[in-house]
């Protein structure tokens, strides 16, 4: 039991989470790439995101994992990224930081999401059953190639004009 629900439960809602973080920071991405910003989706995902990370915390776990890892590097990531654009709403100084912060936590959301989807989705699962195969390494090698790229897009295209 997790906050009185089943594991089952709990990871079903911590899945919709990271899915409604996922897919709204890939919007929010696109945006800043266009040039535009969507506040009230950057909302929805700087706040699911955190909550992805926070739900993350409550998964029986025993000592330090990569997940708890990324989860803590997440939360100092959004941290800064909230200060940014809630404080600062990404404009100035604040652009960048924001930008960066927002881009990396989105990439750990959907590293985390490619990992997993080796550990539980059985055809990918058949293909690397250990998560230590070539496939799984040249998957996240891509994952972060496509992050580099698109956080380049959204610093060089998105300026406020606040």
């Amino acid at each position: 039991m997790i906050l009185g629900m089943s594991l089952a439960l709990f990871t079903k809602i911590h899945v919709f989470i990271s899915i409604v973080a996922i897919g709204s920071g890939l919007v929010v991405a696109l945006a800043l790439i266009g040039g535009k910003m969507l506040p009230r989706l950057a909302s929805l995902f700087l706040v699911t995101t955190v909550l992805t990370s926070v739900t993350g915390f409550f998964f029986p776990f025993h000592g330090m994992t990569p997940g708890i890892a990324i989860g803590i590097l997440s939360m100092v990531l959004l941290l800064v990224a909230m200060i940014a654009f809630y404080g600062k709403h990404a404009a100035g100084a604040w652009r960048r930081p924001f930008i960066i912060t927002a881009m990396i936590a989105l990439f750990f959301d959907c590293l985390v999401l490619v990992v997993q989807s080796f550990m539980k989705i059985g055809p990918l699962h058949a293909l690397a059953p250990t998560g230590n195969e070539p496939i799984v390494k040249a998957s996240q090698g891509l994952l972060l190639v496509v992050f580099v790229v698109l956080t380049y897009l959204a610093d060089k295209k998105y300026r406020p004009l606040v």
